[in-house]
């Protein structure tokens, strides 16, 4: 793609800008973006996103609760942008569940189960999978496939055992 610009080099810089709900796209050289002033662009650090993400107020420096494990206040693990271990997530859990949804969309794991995981959550994780393709079969009307879902359905909340 050319320069928008120059239309001589090739565009090595793409702006996108929304202005009142209008969005443009621009493609520049990088001559040209430097002619602009766009060429310098700040590094972007996580630990903006994350304040940004905890609202516009932090916690006091009077907040008390810290976690157990490593030690941390909400007010330090906000202005770091990380968590200081696992038990964070169980001792800050009402105050980061807000910004969890906004970054993740859910609050609970959705990917694949690793390998090393017990045989309670690749159950959990494997029921949940056949709910979304019974669903699937169901709304498909792929009724023999939906019946044959159903029961692997049954059997596993079942604790595994074959009913019939």
């Amino acid at each position: 793609m050319l320069c928008e610009k120059c239309g001589n080099a090739n565009a090595t810089t793409h702006i996108k800008r929304t202005v009142n709900g209008k969005t443009q796209e621009y493609h520049l050289c990088a001559k040209c973006a430097s002619e602009l002033g766009v060429s310098n662009f700040n590094p972007f650090d996580i630990s903006d996103l994350w304040g940004s993400l905890f609202g516009d107020e932090l916690p006091s420096a009077a907040d008390s609760v810290r976690c157990k494990s490593c030690n941390s206040s909400f007010d330090e693990i906000a202005k770091r942008g990380k968590l200081g271990c696992p038990e964070c997530y169980k001792t800050f859990y009402d105050k980061l569940l807000p910004s969890l949804r906004k970054l993740h969309g859910k609050t609970h794991h959705m990917g694949r189960v690793p390998d090393s995981a017990d045989e309670n959550a690749k159950n959990a994780y494997r029921l949940t999978r056949l709910k979304e393709q019974l669903k699937s079969a169901v709304e498909d009307e792929e009724y023999e496939k939906a019946a044959q879902l159903r029961d692997e359905i049954r059997t596993l909340e079942s604790g595994g055992e074959d009913n019939e």
